[in-house]
């Protein structure tokens, strides 16, 4: 497996992981960015997110199996902190070490850039996520309330 920025030709394998998340979150008609924007969020002249990439250098076309896609958020407490959107790991490579593969590249990524943390979200039933999380000592908070205000 070979870990990377992502770029421009991911575009399509992303959205595609981004897809199968949604579906395992139950919620396959929610995903409603037009690739088009997508790509222009992360490649256009002033980018609002970042990505890893993982490939599977052994299978013909290097296909990508997973990716960790991250914006900046800023904390009036702490500055600039890298708020990391989504790790996906397509499902038959799972359990193969990717998912740390991409949080590595993460925390190496927040300590080159001087970020003071790294905050997520996990849904509270996804247990084998929560668990890898574990690993890295991440403090779960309960005190907060996800808020989201929809403008569509």
């Amino acid at each position: 497996m070979i870990s990377r920025k992502a770029e421009k030709r991911d575009i399509s394998a992303m959205l595609k992981l981004i897809q199968e998340l949604a579906d395992y979150e139950k919620a396959p008609h929610e995903v409603t960015v037009d690739p088009a924007h997508f790509e222009a969020s992360g490649f256009g002249p002033l980018p609002v997110w970042w990505a890893f990439v993982v490939e599977d250098e052994k299978q013909e076309g290097w296909p990508v199996v997973g990716f960790a896609l991250y914006y900046i958020r800023y904390s009036t407490w702490k500055g600039q902190v890298m708020y990391l959107e989504d790790i996906i790991v397509t499902a038959e490579y799972r359990g193969k070490g990717i998912g740390k593969m991409l949080m590595d590249k993460l925390i190496e990524e927040a300590r080159e850039k001087g970020f003071k943390r790294i905050t997520w979200q996990v849904l509270e039933w996804n247990e084998s996520a929560i668990r890898f999380y574990k690993k890295y000592n991440a403090a779960f908070d309960p005190e907060w309330v996800n808020v989201t205000l929809d403008l569509d």
